[in-house]
């Protein structure tokens, strides 16, 4: 069995800068002896349900805009900057940037947190249509909306780590 240590670090980035929910998964007893990916995700976003309101918007929040300011800097995590490459998000034309920065801005304005999508086995017009449907939903909606998101972009990211049985 792995300590808390070596899970927190394996795992702790699965859930976009928020080791805190590797943390609690671990010390709550939810992590057995087989990591596979159905367990591990299982426990970790029954952490992430069981945060508080203000947790899993922080776990919103520390998603990067896509093809956004960070994915310019080079700041992103490599998770992150593996996952907009593939979509093709480094790729832009300077029409698609600045379609995707208008709709960051006015997205972040509406809801309080960055547009998130899996974009695994999406393009980049894929994700500009869900973008400009998703950004007339309502505030619970689309909350709820980038949690589950967010909750399959984790596991995502645990099957590139972990066997699926």
């Amino acid at each position: 069995m792995l300590s808390r240590d070596e899970f927190v670090s394996r795992y702790g980035g699965v859930f976009e800068h928020s080791p805190f929910v590797a943390e609690r998964s671990y010390d709550d007893g939810f992590i057995g002896d087989e990591l596979t990916v159905d367990r591990v995700h299982t426990a970790l976003v029954a952490i992430f349900r069981a945060a508080s309101p203000e947790e899993r918007l922080g776990v919103l929040r520390a998603h990067p805009d896509l093809a956004g300011r960070l994915a310019i800097a080079g700041e992103l995590t490599e998770d992150s900057k593996k996952e907009q490459a593939g979509a093709g998000l480094d790729r832009l034309s300077a029409a698609e940037h600045a379609r995707f920065t208008e709709l960051n801005t006015a997205y972040v304005e509406k809801f309080g947190f960055p547009f998130i999508i899996a974009v695994k086995g999406l393009n980049k017009d894929d994700i500009l249509a869900a973008f400009e449907k998703r950004i007339n939903n309502t505030r619970d909606e689309e909350f709820e909306t980038a949690t589950a998101q967010v909750e399959r972009i984790a596991l995502l990211r645990l099957e590139a780590l972990l066997p699926t049985r």
